[in-house]
């Protein structure tokens, strides 16, 4: 079966954000509460969807994961470039810190 997250972005910096375990936004996928898809995959989407979360990110919504090596990578490129940062001028930005 697939593994889900819960991804959405930062308002304050727009950066992608993932849902932990800790109900908590992280930078980091590794951090994310990874989850079977389904009905528990819906909850935790309900859950990080809460009118408290509203003040904090923006349009959360459930991607696929694979866990590969025991860390979590996104299935699709879209999530990949997401969550690596911009893919164009990676010498600037936050993901070239």
């Amino acid at each position: 079966m697939t593994l889900q997250v819960v991804t959405a972005n930062r308002l304050d910096d727009g950066r992608a954000v993932f849902y932990s375990k800790n109900d908590e936004w992280h930078n980091s996928i590794d951090q994310a509460s990874n989850i079977k898809a389904g009905d528990s995959a819906d909850q935790l989407l309900v859950k990080a969807s809460s009118e408290a979360n509203q003040i904090v990110v923006v349009g959360a919504y459930l991607i696929d994961v694979e866990e590969v090596n025991g860390r979590c990578t996104p299935s699709k490129y879209r999530e990949m470039i997401r969550t690596r940062g911009p893919s164009v001028r990676p010498d600037l930005g936050y993901q070239a810190k």
